[in-house]
């Protein structure tokens, strides 16, 4: 079953967020992740709208998720991640069939 990242993130420093970004990119793509949103236009329908920037990754399984969030490559974008941005992180998994 497929499991998603959910993350809000607020850049703070615009030089290591597109050094994280690009690190964080190559680390999903490595463990067969992909980009469904990625700090596209957001338009609130209801409740409160943060103001982040919305992102979501699609991974195979919840298993294969967390072998990426726990990798020694994904370790480095962690290490930048601490001066390039804040962020609230929720991993989910996909709907099961009814």
């Amino acid at each position: 079953m497929a499991a998603y990242v959910i993350s809000e993130v607020e850049m703070r420093d615009p030089d290591a967020f597109e050094a994280y970004r690009t690190l964080a990119a190559r680390t999903i793509a490595q463990y067969g992740g992909r980009y469904l949103v990625r700090g596209g236009k957001a338009e609130l329908a209801e409740g409160h709208l943060p103001a982040k920037a919305i992102v979501v990754v699609e991974f195979a399984s919840m298993a294969r998720l967390k072998e990426w969030y726990a990798s020694p490559e994904y370790a480095e974008a962690l290490k930048v991640r601490q001066t390039a941005l804040e962020r609230r992180l929720v991993f989910v998994e996909g709907a099961t069939e009814a």
